[in-house]
């Protein structure tokens, strides 16, 4: 099993199991207990989990997101194929508030190379565009989440009631037709709000998985939306409702 699958495997026993061994895991794995041992430093380093003697104790807890660096390895080629359907929709000259999260870093990454006006609401894709020639970089002001590197407060909504762009991305951690866009962290949620309301187009982005999650923070109703771009392993039943609202479904 590759690194990045294992990693992911153990934290999800660890959302089930709450504790785990090093053994079990090295059995479930197919690796030695060497390796385990390392994987679990680096998962401890990350804040997931708690080393105990001869395993690991999780801190994640009910409703909480796993931390940026797990979550970033998650359905990587399915990032990508929404960011070049983001990279599609997006004209030469466009104006885009890029939300925060791994989806949307993936759709920063993709937009390097264009030419348009960008604000990131996040720091890692500050750092995906502070070298593109191209891209007229705009940064709001505001207090960082540590644990998203995001912005968040009173100058990062100001920032974005004292704009009118063309377009914004935005990250999801929950999606549904009956509860909208909802978020893990309160925090973030007035600066989502403060995105959608500067915007005139409204792009949700996100896998699968997210449809069937709910976050603590209600950010908007589905109908708010102009589009969801996520990957054809959405449940058709959930799609045929978000469609039923208006908003379009476009799978990758």
């Amino acid at each position: 099993m590759e690194s990045s699958n294992r990693l992911l495997e153990i934290i999800s026993w660890l959302r089930t199991a709450e504790r785990v061994t090093v053994g079990e895991l090295a059995e479930r794995t197919g690796c030695s207990e060497m390796t385990i041992r390392r994987d679990l430093d680096q998962l401890a380093e990350q804040g997931v989990l708690r080393r105990v003697r001869g395993g690991a104790v999780s801190l994640m807890l009910r409703g909480e997101a796993p931390p940026f660096a797990v979550r970033e390895r998650e359905a990587v080629d399915v990032k990508r194929r929404i960011a070049a359907k983001i990279d599609e929709l997006v004209a030469d000259g466009e104006s885009v508030v890029l939300d925060s999260g791994t989806t949307v870093l993936r759709v920063a990454r993709t937009l390097a190379g264009r030419r348009i006006t960008a604000m990131p609401l996040d720091l890692h894709s500050v750092n995906a565009l502070s070298g593109a020639a191209e891209v007229r970089l705009l940064v709001p002001g505001g207090q960082v989440l540590p644990r998203t590197s995001s912005f968040t407060g009173h100058l990062t909504e100001m920032s974005l009631r004292a704009l009118r762009v063309d377009t914004v991305i935005l990250g999801v951690c929950g999606l549904s037709a009956g509860h909208g866009l909802t978020a893990h962290d309160l925090a973030e949620v007035p600066v989502k709000q403060a995105a959608i309301a500067a915007a005139q187009r409204k792009i949700a982005v996100c896998d699968a998985s997210k449809f069937g999650m709910t976050g603590l923070g209600h950010v908007c109703p589905i109908g708010e939306l102009d589009a969801v771009v996520t990957d054809d392993g959405a449940p058709p039943g959930e799609i045929g409702k978000i469609e039923a609202a208006g908003v379009e479904v476009i799978l990758v």
